[in-house]
């Protein structure tokens, strides 16, 4: 199936050429009471047992139709795993939609040797289904394929196509330690810094006094005949975090990144300002979202 169909590039609509349906036990377990009921009918000319053979027969046929239309159009729009911590349950997020007039029933989504997710997805709808992933040690899970298939109706058969859409879910260090985080400005150790261009608070106006710039006084109060005011803001200002890869020695490397995770989460969550240091990764002073995630992956990676 890989060499005929090569990877898939999302959003991808399951056709007709990659798509393959055979009997289940069930499905086989039916044709087998079919047949010996073909066979007593001919055998004894029963011809009620003949009609009821051939009509269920046309029974199957119908159900293999509808089991291979159930799953034929539905798009895969996007599969995603977004990072986690180790040792923490980790999913592959899989959007499945269903164009047009036609409802999917009981579609199921699995990985290879996993656990098996079902849904059903409603006309010009879309639907979300997380597979479990096991993130034991940090790193990254790569997913190669997954499987999507159907045995609605009846479960007489079982139509089935393998997506091959690499995925990639990175695993972030266990966040442990208990060491005190460092606090370096560049400067000296405690030092407060400033949040960069932009992060002046506003505080209010007070009257105007002599020494003030006249760059602050605000003037269009002034044209409204108001008396002379001048603006005032004040700096925003944030610990400055410095977390250095080798200023652990005592530790073995697992537990560094461990404690080194531990501080990015807690700089993160207190809004402070944080940098990080690894052997051939620097990663200069910030915060916010995007920042924890590079320091993460930075020490997901590491080593690897």
């Amino acid at each position: 199936m890989r060499r005929r169909q090569g990877l898939d590039h999302l959003p991808v609509t399951l056709e007709r050429r990659r798509i393959y349906i055979l009997p289940t036990r069930a499905g086989l377990a039916f044709g087998g009471s079919l047949l010996l009921m073909l066979l007593a009918g001919l055998n004894y000319a029963n011809s009620l047992a003949l009609f009821l053979a051939f009509l269920l027969t046309a029974f199957a046929l119908v159900v293999m139709q509808l089991c291979h239309r159930n799953l034929l159009g539905t798009e895969v729009t996007a599969a995603t795993a977004p990072p986690v911590f180790a040792r923490s349950a980790g999913a592959l997020q899989l959007t499945l939609a269903s164009h047009g007039n036609h409802e999917r029933a009981s579609l199921e989504a699995a990985l290879t040797q996993g656990i098996v997710i079902t849904a059903d997805v409603g006309a010009g709808d879309r639907r979300r289904l997380e597979l479990p992933l096991s993130a034991t040690t940090r790193g990254i899970v790569r997913v190669e394929r997954v499987r999507l298939s159907t045995a609605w109706p009846f479960g007489l058969f079982r139509a089935w196509t393998w997506v091959h859409a690499p995925v990639e879910m990175l695993v972030y260090p266990q966040p442990r330690g208990s060491l005190p985080m460092p606090a370096q400005s560049g400067l000296r150790t405690g030092m407060r810094a400033l949040t960069g261009a932009g992060a002046d608070e506003w505080m209010g106006l007070r009257p105007f006094r002599d020494g003030d710039s006249p760059r602050q006084v605000d003037w269009k109060a002034y044209a409204r005949e108001a008396p002379l005011l001048v603006k005032e803001y004040a700096q925003g200002a944030s610990e400055l975090r410095w977390f250095d890869f080798a200023t652990l020695v005592h530790l073995d490397i697992e537990q560094r990144l461990s404690q080194l995770a531990r501080w990015v989460v807690d700089a993160e969550a207190h809004g402070e300002r944080y940098g990080l240091g690894l052997p051939g990764v620097h990663l200069p002073p910030d915060r916010g979202p995007e920042h924890r995630h590079r320091c993460l992956a930075s020490l997901a990676v590491f080593g690897h």
